[in-house]
């Protein structure tokens, strides 16, 4: 079995997109500084390192699946060029309703992801910036950490919180 730390995209790899607003190209993509560190740091410990997404630009109709999917690759070269390597992407094109069980804080696509790569989940982990990104890694069975970027209430409590993607990597590779 193996163990994982499973990542949100915007607001953790990446900075969000202004409320009501999507990342539809690579171009508009501004990577947090130190995420290729800490993505290296988490392999160097042996976590496999996986992306859950809800994207929910894709049922707006904002983007499409091929656009997406396009964007991810660029992603996943650029960090992969800077020894960064991210395992897997998941993500959920659905809008909000209907519920679906992909959708965060669904934990679908980390039991996907769980079955697929063969992976641990109590001894993985979710790091998200939301509320519906730390319910998800709780209902997958993971440890959760919270990165901290903005001053929202949160109502579900994680196990651990951070600043950074690193510093969260940091307190992942201690335990």
């Amino acid at each position: 079995m193996h163990k994982a730390v499973f990542l949100d995209r915007d607001g953790v790899i990446n900075q969000k997109a202004p409320e009501g607003q999507y990342i539809t190209r690579w171009e508009d993509v501004q990577l947090f500084p130190d995420v290729a560190e800490a993505i290296a740091l988490l392999h160097d410990y042996q976590f496999m390192v996986i992306v859950v997404s809800n994207q929910r630009c894709v049922a707006k109709g904002l983007l499409s699946v091929e656009g997406l999917e396009q964007l991810h690759r660029q992603m996943l070269d650029h960090l992969s060029r800077r020894n960064a390597p991210i395992d897997a992407v998941y993500y959920c094109p659905h809008e909000q309703v209907p519920a679906c069980t992909c959708r965060k804080p669904a934990p679908g696509m980390l039991l996907k992801a769980a079955a697929e790569h063969l992976i641990d989940l109590p001894g993985s982990w979710m790091v998200g910036d939301s509320d519906v990104d730390i319910e998800a890694g709780k209902k997958a069975g993971c440890r959760t950490v919270r990165i901290l970027r903005d001053s929202i209430v949160s109502q579900v409590q994680a196990d651990l919180s951070a600043p950074s993607l690193l510093e969260a990597a940091r307190m992942v590779t201690k335990d």
